[in-house]
């Protein structure tokens, strides 16, 4: 019985170790000394570069559906997913397509990662985060089980959000076509941090070596190496000299 399908039409490197039940779509490329777990499924037109890791019942390439009343209307067809070297992709994780992965980057189990997000090197990407459409998520960075980045997002260089934290783009949440003009997704500028269970709302910058404590909603910006907590969010005091990312 057939275990397995790789189109003649995919470029396939040196030393490649394909699981069972692997589907590998026209014009796909992966690199040598890669290792592809059981029932993975790389759609057309993905690169892998040498040295990736996909294990098993993850999807890579995948293109989005859209509801009838999604606030994403385009139609076009996007580019193919691109997966750096050197980067470890769990079980069961989804990558769309239109989406790039920068160097030695980890995607534990169960992480999404939608269409129009790009994602730096030597970053971590934890178990369940779910990284919506066009965020951006720089190198070095840490996001830890169940984060939730919303759409239009940006995240700098060296920033670490803990678990379970929320963030949000839609301040009349769901209601009134005037919210089509202001949706804004949060900004962690590089060093920032959030503790556990934070929640950020729409359009609120953390802005470099800013820090959230765990539990706090985010109301409005919080300043340049300041720690803020509580509901809502007001400073504490300014993060210690010796954490500064620049003194580390």
């Amino acid at each position: 019985m057939e275990q397995q399908y790789i189109s003649e039409k995919a470029t396939i490197g040196s030393n490649v170790t394909f699981g069972r039940f692997v589907v590998v779509e026209e014009d796909v490329v992966i690199g040598d000394n890669c290792l592809i777990g059981h029932n993975v499924v790389i759609h057309k037109g993905t690169k892998i570069g040498n040295n990736v890791r996909i294990d098993d019942n993850s999807v890579v390439g995948k293109q989005p559906m859209r509801s009838v009343n999604s606030i994403f209307k385009d139609e076009k067809e996007f580019p193919p997913a691109v997966i750096s070297e050197g980067c470890l992709i769990g079980a069961g994780v989804i990558v769309y397509c239109g989406c790039e992965i920068g160097e030695k980057t980890l995607v534990a189990d169960l992480a999404t990662i939608r269409e129009n997000v790009t994602i730096g090197s030597k970053t971590i990407i934890g178990r369940g985060v779910a990284v919506e459409n066009f965020c951006k998520v720089g190198s070095n960075c840490k996001l830890e089980t169940n984060v939730y980045l919303t759409a239009y997002s940006e995240v700098e260089d060296n920033v670490f959000i803990a678990p379970g934290v929320v963030t949000s783009n839609d301040n009349f949440a769901a209601r009134s076509k005037e919210r089509y003009n202001h949706f804004k997704g949060v900004t962690i500028k590089k060093g920032g941090r959030v503790g556990a269970q934070s929640t950020i709302l729409p359009g609120k910058i953390i802005n470099e070596d800013g820090f959230v404590a765990a539990g706090s909603v985010v109301t409005k910006d919080v300043e340049k190496e300041v720690i803020v907590a509580g509901n809502p969010a007001k400073e504490l005091k300014k993060v210690p000299e010796d954490q500064l990312l620049r003194n580390q």
